[in-house]
């Protein structure tokens, strides 16, 4: 499955929701927002959303700081 992920195309096998994207990257215990087509995915729904062919994601972390 092709996804552009923070920009960059990437290819994973399917299916594949948010939850198994992130522990894909190596990002299933960080603190992430993830958004979807322009949409956020609340994080109680990670295991819940599908991801679909050409699906748009960015992963944003955060960064603490002053």
């Amino acid at each position: 499955m092709r996804l552009i992920v923070n920009g960059q195309e990437r290819s994973f096998q399917s299916p594949i929701d948010v939850r198994g994207l992130l522990d894909a990257l190596g990002l299933g215990d960080t603190l992430v927002a993830v958004e979807r087509n322009r949409e956020i995915v609340p994080r109680a729904e990670y295991a819940s959303t599908p991801l679909e062919e050409n699906d748009e994601i960015e992963i944003v972390h955060f960064v603490g700081g002053g």
